[in-house]
């Protein structure tokens, strides 16, 4: 029996399956190369970030209403915690770096 949240990141990623094809690509050259994709990542990123904010929405809507809205965090995060599953770097995403440079002291 699969749990209610693993049923919404397959739907979600089923219903999408394109954008995370494509997130796929850029994922895995990120996770090997993070300087030179990360503008990349951050781009694509966003716009799976707002399709997994509206799934776990989704998911959470019921429960938030009534009795049960103190398990509302707690499937989120089963809910966040399987899409890492899926994509481990997701929490990059936004991640802003700047280069590190030293100046150059002149002693003479």
């Amino acid at each position: 029996m699969t749990t209610r949240y693993k049923e919404y990141v397959d739907k979600m990623l089923n219903e999408n399956k394109e954008i995370f094809d494509e997130f796929r690509v850029i994922h895995d050259e990120y996770s090997l190369n993070q300087e030179s994709n990360q503008d990349d990542f951050n781009k694509k990123g966003k716009v799976v970030m707002s399709i997994i904010k509206e799934y776990e929405n989704r998911l959470c809507a019921n429960q938030e209403r009534g009795i049960y809205n103190k398990f509302s965090f707690n499937l989120a995060e089963k809910f966040q915690n399987e899409i890492r599953k899926v994509f481990p770097m997701i929490d990059y995403i936004g991640l802003v770096t700047e280069a590190f440079t030293l100046k150059k002291i002149n002693l003479g």
